[in-house]
């Protein structure tokens, strides 16, 4: 029996087919799940342009992200079809990327031509009519395959990654309990709404509510929802009472096989682990060179790596730089925003300010999964900020754990239940268990406010631990690792998502 998650994105070891957390998110699932001889079956888009890098100059202009020829050329077309998009005929491959009995099929449009269009860049449309149309493509796509190809009889699951899959059920009739939808934001930008015009002209049904907001319909049409951590449960708890009844978390995980760096893995004492680290952090250091040369010399090195956006709350660790200016430590910023986002935009450009007003501060713009490992592997300390309630889980503290890299994190997402404060990581502010409305609700400044103080007193006492303390330092990063390994593999999910597989 076949496992299928249908997903916007996925980031591989090769290609551009992703934007962010969901897509390494379901890369480690894949796999993890390759290993383990598992039928399981990615189905999603292919992008023609990937997501968006930013050129190095001193505009950051926002650039396509072409498809390797090297990946491209490693999918085979394992078939073709029709199916009806706008009242016209679209024709469609299905190009596989397989590994053991895992794999991924990448729907590509072929013809005509406002079809390819549709499907140029991950997350990135030209209108909202555009948007819709996309995600109609993605479930209309899956419903071809999984009816054509795999077989409803033979399907134990779909799992619905994002609400922009939620449309699928609409398309593939199964037994309600065979769709599951899996919450991986408790933000609004996960739960997309469009208006029902677009949902009576595309399918024909005329929806009491107007707008048609995805997630509802997903929960409505499936037998499950999942939210992906503890805390998540309760914040959304409060979002859609109305699903409560069906919704249950599972804390995600990382792949450790994909991301632990073996010197690390291999470490049994604190000894060994720090030599291991060093020869990484050596690694890293020759990598930020191509970005900026750094004297670091024995300083920690402090690492802000993830997509750029509101919610994470950069400009915690950007104004510590401006205001503190702290030479104790070398910072790493990495990550880049949605050529959309306006903030987002504004942030990279402080941040590339940074690198050139301080000799200790490095910007990467064009961070994803192949900076990210050294990264996590090399950094001294990883910083995770985003505002409480808005992170569903996070996972890069968790590839920070595994190799020995400890976190300072906000009371958000998994953190709380993985990092014990002081001892196998940091942990600041306040535990808020509702979904405060970061951009109108004047709760939202007092409470970054009063984080912001927390955030700057325990990095400057974090920094002169490992400066004059390093034997207790040490033992955190050791802390971090073993408890780490034991927390955070994507086994763990794995177990509760497909018991038995």
């Amino acid at each position: 029996m076949a496992i299928i998650s249908v997903t916007p994105e996925i980031a591989l070891d090769e290609g551009n087919t992703y934007a962010g957390g969901l897509g390494v998110l379901e890369g480690d699932k894949f796999y993890a799940m390759a290993r383990r001889g598992v039928d399981y079956i990615v189905i999603t888009l292919l992008y023609k342009n990937g997501y968006v890098d930013y050129s190095l100059d001193g505009e950051l202009t926002p650039l396509p992200q072409p498809q390797p020829k090297e990946f491209l050329d490693k999918l085979v077309k394992t078939g073709s079809t029709g199916i009806r998009l706008r009242h016209r005929r679209v024709i469609i491959d299905f190009m596989e990327y397989r590994v053991g009995k895992a794999r991924v099929v990448f729907i590509s449009p072929t013809s005509p031509m406002w079809a390819v269009g549709l499907v140029d860049r991950v997350y990135i449309e030209r209108s909202l009519e555009d948007k819709f149309a996309k995600y109609v493509l993605l479930a209309k796509g899956a419903a071809e395959y999984i009816t054509g190809v795999i077989g409803v009889n033979n399907v134990d699951v779909v799992d619905l990654q994002e609400a922009y899959a939620a449309l699928l059920p609409l398309v593939l009739r199964l037994e309600p309990r065979k769709f599951r939808l899996i919450i991986h934001t408790p933000g609004p930008w996960g739960h997309p709404s469009f208006p029902r015009e677009l949902f009576e002209e595309e399918f024909g049904y005329s929806f009491i509510s107007n707008p048609v907001i995805l997630t509802e319909l997903g929960l409505s049409m499936a037998g499950g929802g999942v939210v992906v951590s503890q805390k998540m449960l309760d914040v959304v708890s409060k979002v859609i009472p109305h699903h409560m009844h069906k919704v249950s978390y599972i804390t995600n995980g990382v792949d450790a096989a994909r991301w632990v760096d073996p010197r690390i893995a291999r470490a049994e004492s604190g000894e060994e682990l720090w030599s291991a680290k060093m020869a990484a952090r050596q690694e890293l250091l020759g990598l930020m060179s191509k970005y900026k040369k750094v004297d670091a010399g024995d300083r920690p090195i402090i690492a802000w790596n993830r997509r750029v956006t509101k919610y994470k709350r950069p400009e915690f660790i950007l104004d510590l730089i401006e205001d503190e200016q702290p030479r104790d430590a070398v910072f790493l910023l990495a990550g880049k925003a949605h050529p959309d986002d306006n903030y987002g935009l504004e942030v990279m450009r402080r941040m590339k300010q940074a690198s050139l007003n301080y000799e200790n501060v490095v910007f990467m713009p064009d961070y994803g999964v192949r900076l990210a490992r050294p990264i996590v592997a090399g950094s001294s300390l990883m910083v995770f900020t985003p505002f409480p309630g808005w992170e569903a889980s996070g996972t890069s503290f968790m590839k920070g754990g595994l190799n020995g890299t400890p976190s300072l994190s906000s009371r958000d997402g998994a953190a709380v239940e993985l990092i014990r404060d002081g001892e196998n990581g940091w942990l600041f502010g306040e535990d808020v268990r509702e979904l405060i409305d970061i951009g109108t609700d004047p709760r939202a400044r007092e409470i970054s406010e009063r984080e912001y103080e927390d955030f700057v007193n325990k990095l400057k006492s974090i920094i002169k631990l490992y400066n004059d303390y390093r034997d207790e330092f040490i033992k955190v990063m050791m802390n971090a690792k073993k408890s780490f390994s034991r927390e955070a593999p994507i086994e763990n999910a794995l177990a509760k998502y497909y018991p038995g597989k």
